[in-house]
């Protein structure tokens, strides 16, 4: 049974020889193209014994073995493989340790560093600690010595830390998670018992960059006040709109100088490679204020850049923008300063008052807001008409440039077959103010007299919440400056959105007669006193009576025919001169480049009445141009037509004057009293 055991081990000794085959790895090309040692390093560790036993741990990249010479001893080396350590026992002295690192590929690379092996405790250490220029939560660690054989430094970052150890010559560093006051302690060893030591407390605080939001509690916004501006880092007073954010600053301009502001000074320099336009969020007491956005250099304030901004809104955040596209970018500017209403001195109240916010750099500006006035000349704000029910609004370069509008673009409404009502509406960026402006005015070419123009505004989330007005053309193939009194709006609502509709009530079929153009919709304070003379807004008229002549705006009182209006002005002829009469100065000339022919609607007692109709130059009245109708109609209301044929109209007109019957002095009867209505160029 013995021999069996044995024969069978044999078989299976043989078994197991048989099935391996030995491989041979014989491709050494990858050698040559392998890196060589670099960046070689050497770490000494001194048994603080009096031994004088130190360990070496040579270290390198691309090495696979070091020959350590200690530099004292035997002169031949120490073979060391990589990843592991050496020692030798030194007396007291400083020695050249010389490592020569091999790469797999043979090539080598040497390094020597000096050893002090030393029983006394080391003397005037060193140490320098620094916060590193590049990253504010990062500290660089340095020490130097007499009688040192190396350094081991603790960041005061963790509890039980294990130190780090270093050489003189070397720097090491850490990037602590969190801002605060950490104590840096560095241990300085020599082959002694004896140890030298030093604590260096480092603060370690957030980095005051852009954006700029104010928000981090732990960053100190140091604002620089000057000469009456005052900034500091509050709660936010008016959070909503566009900056809910819990935190912002608020300048005060107090009494001082014109220039008063603040400046900070930020960690690092702006970086304007990229990004040239500032951006910042701006709360004012109202719309005007103007502010100056400036950067410097952190050290010389001539090397400097500015641009001024004007707030568009009060009493809300909305965004103010900075074009720096023409700054000097091969500059560094680390500081920025804000002036609010520069060459206004303050007085600390809160018109003077203003909040700022999150202060950045984008890349473009934005596009321009659709707000008013609305004058179409913007190629790269998208007008987003909305067309209902067969109307249809397109934006485009105007095709009767001439008159009172020579612009480049206007707006092309077409009603096409449809609904009545059909028209579009606009809505804008942001609410119209109707707090002091209530008066809209808007130029329209007109296929024809008596057309329809309906403007309405809405508040686009409440249709319902809505106001309008509507008046008619009085000029055919030309432009007129259409007047709409929103006098009686409820200016406490809100109102976004303006509709347009014309000839409410008639279906358009898309043809010439019912394509309009329309341009500079505007809000104004007050009506104008000009051509077309129609006597509805509620202004003062002022007419100048002279010689017997007394002009008055009244209520219809004959209200019918081709004139159902509310208003007419009624002369009066007194006793006094034959030419008696009156006058009335326009606000604006009369634009006699869109016609030269008057039409007049007049109600006169009695046929053959005659009407002169004369314009002047308010200032040279010697620059004038007359005509003279004779009535046909007895009482009852005509139109009568005033060739102007003749006129110079290279002079400037901007007076009415009437006088009835030249020649013929009044007696203040019904004989000589007389109503004017819708003077109008024709």
């Amino acid at each position: 049974m013995r021999y069996m055991k044995y024969i069978t081990l044999f078989f299976l000794v043989a078994t197991i020889a048989l099935g391996c085959k030995k491989e041979k790895y014989e491709d050494t090309a990858f050698v040559p193209a392998a890196n060589g040692p670099d960046s070689l390093s050497v770490l000494f560790e001194i048994t603080q014994d009096n031994s004088g036993l130190v360990t070496i741990t040579p270290n390198g990249e691309g090495a696979v073995s070091y020959d350590v010479y200690y530099g004292h001893g035997p002169a031949t080396p120490v073979k060391v493989e990589a990843g592991k350590k050496t020692t030798h026992v030194y007396p007291e002295g400083v020695y050249n340790v010389r490592l020569v690192a091999y790469a797999v590929n043979g090539k080598t690379k040497e390094l020597t560093k000096q050893l002090t092996v030393s029983f006394r405790a080391p003397e005037n250490l060193q140490v320098n600690v620094a916060i590193d220029p590049t990253n504010n939560y990062k500290v660089n660690v340095s020490a130097s010595a007499l009688y040192e054989t190396n350094f081991r430094v603790y960041f005061g970052d963790v509890p039980n830390e294990v130190p780090v150890s270093f050489l003189e010559g070397q720097t090491v560093s850490r990037v602590y998670a969190a801002t605060g006051t950490y104590n840096v302690r560095v241990v300085a060893l020599s082959g002694g018992a004896a140890t030298t030591e030093q604590t260096v407390p480092v603060t370690i605080v957030d980095p005051i960059l852009l954006p700029l939001t104010f928000q981090s509690p732990t960053i100190n916004y140091g604002w620089a006040n000057f000469d009456g501006g005052n900034t500091t880092v509050v709660t936010n007073p008016n959070s909503g709109g566009i900056n809910t954010s819990t935190k912002v600053a608020k300048m005060v301009k107090n009494p001082g100088q014109p220039w008063g502001g603040s400046l900070i000074t930020l960690s690092s320099p702006i970086d304007f490679s990229t990004n040239k336009i500032f951006r910042v969020k701006v709360y004012s007491p109202r719309v005007g204020a103007k502010m100056l956005l400036k950067v410097e250099n952190a050290t010389n304030g001539g090397i400097n850049f500015e641009k001024e901004a004007t707030t568009t809104v009060a009493n809300a955040w909305e965004y103010l923008y900075f074009d720096y596209s023409t700054i000097n970018t091969a500059n560094s500017y680390s500081k920025i300063v804000t002036i609010w209403d520069l060459g206004t001195p303050g007085d600390g109240s809160a018109n003077f008052t203003f909040l700022m916010d999150d202060f950045e750099l984008v890349n473009a500006l934005p596009p321009p807001p659709l707000s008013l006035p609305l004058t179409f000349e913007s190629t790269t704000t998208n007008f987003n008409w909305f067309n209902f029910d067969g109307g249809q609004v397109t934006v485009l370069s105007n095709p009767q440039s001439n008159g009172l509008n020579t612009s480049g673009r206007v707006a092309k409404m077409v009603k096409n077959a449809g609904q009545p009502w059909g028209g579009s509406f606009l809505t804008l960026s942001s609410a119209m103010n109707f707090s002091t402006n209530k008066v809209f005015r808007m130029k329209v070419y007109s296929p024809r007299v008596g057309a329809k123009v309906l403007l309405k505004v809405e508040n686009s989330a409440n249709p319902g919440q809505n106001y309008e007005k509507e008046v008619m053309t009085s000029i055919a193939n030309n432009w007129e400056d259409l007047v709409f009194d929103y006098s009686g709006i409820n200016a406490a609502n809100t109102y976004d959105r303006i509709v347009l509709i014309f000839d409410l009530g008639t279906p358009g079929d898309g043809s010439a007669n019912f394509t309009f153009l329309f341009d500079d919709i505007r809000l104004t304070n007050t009506f104008p006193v000009a051509v077309p003379l129609n006597f509805e807004y509620p202004v003062t008229y002022g007419w100048f009576d002279f010689d017997g002549g007394n002009m008055t705006v009244i209520n219809n009182p004959q209200s019918g025919g081709i004139n159902t209006s509310a208003k007419v002005a009624k002369m009066v002829k007194n006793p006094g001169q034959p030419w008696g009469g009156s006058f009335l100065t326009l606000s604006e000339p009369i634009p006699f480049s869109i016609s030269r022919t008057f039409k007049m609607k007049v109600f006169s007692p009695r046929v053959g009445a005659k009407v002169l109709l004369k314009v002047e130059n308010s200032s040279n009245p010697g620059i004038n141009f007359e005509k003279e109708v004779t009535t046909t109609v007895a009482n009852g209301w005509e139109e009568l037509t005033f060739d102007y044929s003749a006129i110079n109209t290279a002079n400037s007109y901007n007076r009415i004057v009437m006088i009835f019957e030249l020649g013929t002095p009044g007696d203040g009867t019904a004989n000589f009293t007389f109503l004017m209505d819708d003077l109008r160029l024709h």
